[in-house]
This record gives C-alpha cells, structure tokens and sequence, in this order.
C-alpha cells in the first residue's frame, strides 16, 4: 500500500487513518489480518480474569447495556465515553489512531464511515472471534455493511430501514390519498401547496444521507469498491429516476427549504406545515421528544416506491460497534460486543427505543404487535420490519464516503438554490467529479 502525505491534509480525519494504513501493510502482528481463532473458552477466561474496557460510542442505550454487562460480569468494568458525535467524533478517533495512543477499546462507527476504516487497516477482522457465524442473526442491509467477504469489521448495532411517516390530519383535511409511489407523492404535494401555500410535502435543503438512501432505493449503485479501486458514477438509470422526480419538486418549488434537525423543521412537524417524512425506522422516538404536540396527529406508511407495486427500500442511518486494531483486550471488548449486539443487550436496547438490526426482535410476536400511541396506536413496527426485509444488500459506501458527504452541498446543494441554474443531474455529476479528484488524490484508483 502507498503511503500518502501532505495530500492528506484536506482528508479531515482520513488523514490519521490512511497513515496508518500505509503503516499497518507492514506490521507483523497486525491483529486485523490475523487469522488466528479466539476460542469461546479463550472469552471465557478472559471474562473471568477481568479488565477495564474502553468505549466510545454516543449511542444512549449502550449505557444501560454496560451497566447490566458489568453486573453478569462484575470483574470487567466498561468505561464508556459518549461527550463525542459528528465530525468531532470521528476526527477524535483518526487522531487516536494516528497518534498511537489514546484508542477505544471499542468504537461505535456509522456504516457510511467504517470501509474507511476497516480498509487502511484500522479496525480489527472479527472473524477469528467467530463473528462471521452470527451473519444470519441479521437483515442484509446492516450485515453488508460490516462485512467484505469473509472478513467482519464490526456487528450492526442498529438499522434504519426507510419508511414515510406523514401527518394524516394534514392529509385527511384536504382528502389527499397516502402515495405508494413517487409520482403520486408529486400529485399529492401539488395538491397540499395549491390548497395551503403554507404547507409543503416535506422539506429537502439538500442532504447527502438522503439522497443516497433514495438513489439506493431506486436501484442506483453509484459506488463500486474493490480494495484500492473505486468507481463513483452518478449517470445510471436508477439515478435518472430519482433526479427526473426530484428535480419537478424543486423546480416547482413544492419542497419546504429548512434544514432538518432544526427549530423551523421541528416547529413545521409540529404544526402540520412540513405533512411527510421520509427517513428511517428509528425516527419515531424522536417524535415522541420533539414534536410531542402533534401526537396522534402522524402514521407511519411505506416508502413510495419508484414503480407501481414494487418492492425496494433503503437504509438511512446506522451504527456497528468495532474494535479498533489499536485498542486493547480484545477478548473483553469482542464479548461486550457481541453481547451487545446479538445478545441480552439486544433486547435492553430495544426496550428502550432502539431500533434492532436482528431478525429474531424484528420478527418477534411482541415486536411486530408493538402499539404507538404517538401514531394513534398503530402497529408500525410492522411496517418497519416489512421495510428492512426489502433493502437490497449490494450497496456500496465509498472509502472516504465522510469527505464526499462533508462537500455535498458545495455541489448537489446548489441544485435547491433558486436561480443557481444548476440542476440536481448536473449536481450529482459535480459530485462525481469532484469525489474521483479527491479519491485519486488520496491515492485510490478510481474512475467513473
């Protein structure tokens, strides 16, 4: 592997890690690539002897998780830090690894973010610790998410498959049907803007995870990666489809222009100016915390699709818990995984708002049955779980998908800019251009 320079500095935290990347290649113990198996009974041991593990993760549940860990297993302690999310995050952790010192024990990383990670050798193959084996335990989003053949860098933590949760007081008050597709979610926000110009069908301002949850769903693959060798190509018929759509609800002005996560966004929930939102399963919570006024105001329903009956979801958003090839204790921190994610911890998790990544909660009687007051007492979970069983598993993330969403906006954003005369096709295609210049700055091959 070629080892990068100060080409890297605008890399942000990829900086830290395609240096040690170029320096892992040649390590002699390097216990990413190691192929020699941790047995239960070496976990065992290592439970029953005892130590501190390190954990960085923002996830709050995780808190509960390691409290109950700690009393199955009193001679582990889990020191768990979670004051760092975002940028921050994952600037704080690159710079760990680079420094050589100061690394988790464990890490929660996004699925967008771990090839870059697991590639340059930062993160460490669980497939000696018998990870591989758990691949059934989960839907085939998350699952592909973490691995690369026969190699595991982490275990899903959590899932979002995609689902449109839409205010059904709006939509009854101006008789406009539910869509099932995007050509009917484009008649339904004509209808709702021409009968309160106030209201709008959702808001869109430009966003790199949605965006690439929607040309996901619409059968778009813009990223192809083999190692080193990348493709990034925004022209497909699935892109087509998702930018021909788009592009009349932007140029028809019909899309609220807010930024998600705001006191606007929040307040257009609330007040049924913003009547859909399309995003992942795990948004019900946050209703219930901040927009708590307009509960039994909303429903859940399924993602409109891009063809009349059929079948096709995406993931949006997303964690697995890793261990960094730095950190130590490996048989303490692969069991706090594990058991975090395929086993008590699952459920703990669950009970307290998460949404599961396994296929045994997401099936589950109770699960399925789940009642949302928020939603009117609907049966959600069931959309939901229908949702991650038809998300295609052959998505693919770049190795420096962190860089490429951080300059979305320099260039596909310009599409929502009045007046900029750019279109969202020519955007995707700024994008392109703009993420091969910096992959082969960085060292990747990478063509369109």
């Amino acid at each position: 592997m070629r080892r990068t320079t100060s080409r890297l500095l605008r890399g942000l935290a990829l900086l830290s890690v395609l240096s040690l990347g170029a320096t892992a290649c040649g390590s002699s113990d390097d216990s990413s690539s190691s192929s020699k198996a941790v047995s239960a009974s070496d976990i065992q041991a290592a439970l029953k002897k005892g130590g501190t593990v390190n954990v960085w993760a923002w996830e709050p549940t995780l808190k509960t998780v390691a409290a109950d860990f700690q009393k199955k297993y009193p001679k582990v302690k889990i020191n768990l830090v979670s004051d760092k999310s975002g940028d921050k995050y994952y600037t704080a952790l690159s710079n760990a690894i680079a420094a050589g010192k100061g690394v988790p024990d464990v890490a929660q990383v996004e699925y967008f973010a771990l090839s870059q990670y697991s590639l340059t050798k930062g993160l460490t193959n669980l497939t000696p610790y018998g990870a591989d084996k758990l691949a059934s335990k989960y839907t085939a989003g998350p699952w592909n998410a973490v691995s690369d053949g026969d190699k595991v860098y982490g275990l899903p933590m959590d899932s979002g498959p995609m689902a449109m949760f839409y205010n059904k007081k709006v939509f009854d008050k101006y008789k406009i049907a539910v869509p099932t597709t995007w050509d009917e979610y484009l008649v339904a926000a004509r209808k709702l803007h021409k009968a309160d110009p106030k209201a709008y069908i959702s808001n869109d301002a430009g966003d790199a995870g949605f965006a690439t949850s929607m040309l996901w769903q619409a059968g778009s693959r813009p990223y192809k990666v083999d190692g080193t060798k990348v493709t990034v190509n925004f022209e497909d018929a699935g892109a087509k489809k998702y930018t021909e759509t788009w592009q009349k609800l932007i140029d028809e002005k019909l899309l609220s222009p807010i930024n998600g996560w705001t006191d606007d966004w929040y307040k257009g929930l609330g007040d049924g100016t913003l009547a859909t939102l399309t995003t992942g399963a795990w948004m019900p919570a946050n209703f219930v915390s901040g927009v708590s006024g307009a509960s039994g105001d909303w429903r859940a329903a399924p993602m409109p699709q891009w063809t009349a009956g059929g079948k096709a979801s995406a993931e949006n958003g997303g964690s697995s818990l890793a261990l960094p090839t730095l950190g130590k204790n490996k048989e303490l921190a692969y069991a706090f995984v594990e058991y975090a994610n395929a086993g008590a911890g699952v459920q703990t998790r669950l009970d307290e708002g998460a949404f599961p990544a396994t296929k045994a909660e997401l099936q589950s009687s109770a699960f399925l049955n789940k009642e949302f007051p928020y939603f009117g007492g609907q049966k959600a979970n069931q959309i939901f779980a229908q949702s991650a069983s038809e998300v295609s598993s052959d998505w693919s993330y770049l190795p420096f998908q962190q860089y490429a969403n951080s300059i979305f906006n320099d260039t596909v954003g310009k599409a929502y800019i009045s007046g900029s005369g750019t279109t969202l096709a020519q955007g995707l295609k700024s994008w392109q251009d703009a993420s091969i210049k910096y992959g082969k700055e960085q060292g990747f091959t990478v063509s369109k």
